[in-house]
């Protein structure tokens, strides 16, 4: 069975998305680097997105880009350990120039997050869970 899963997204420029999550904090795994890749690591379980120029991306996936100013086709979410946590990310987000779309709010009453879009449109978001107050 598989013993790991990497996600692939397609960017317009390598340099300046390794540029923009390097300043939100993800680390990059630059044994995979390439003139039209990188390897951005995620979280302590070491969740692997790969960042393709679109050319490249489009070769392999043999289907047309979504336009991310008019559509999404995933949202990908990662944790934080505090509402902290998720006010100085986004924070972060902001300043190397991404688009905060979800401020950080309330939502359901156990969680905390908030949501943006990265250089090429990308949706994130990010969550602080805090499962005691989680209905049962």
């Amino acid at each position: 069975m598989a013993k790991q899963i990497w996600l692939n997204l397609p960017v317009k420029e390598v340099a300046k998305s390794k540029a923009f999550f390097s300043k939100i904090g993800f680390s990059f795994n630059e044994k995979h680097d390439t003139s039209s890749s990188t390897c951005m690591i995620v979280g302590e379980g070491k969740f692997a997105v790969m960042l393709f120029e679109e050319s490249l991306f489009a070769s392999f996936s043999q289907n047309k880009l979504t336009d991310t100013k008019s559509s999404s086709e995933v949202l990908i979410s990662i944790d934080a350990e505090s509402k902290e946590e998720v006010d100085e990310f986004t924070e972060k987000v902001k300043e190397a120039g991404g688009t905060v779309f979800s401020k950080p709010a309330e939502s359901q009453g156990w969680m905390y997050g908030s949501a943006f879009a990265d250089l090429d449109g990308h949706r994130w978001n990010i969550l602080y869970m805090d499962f005691s107050k989680m209905p049962k």
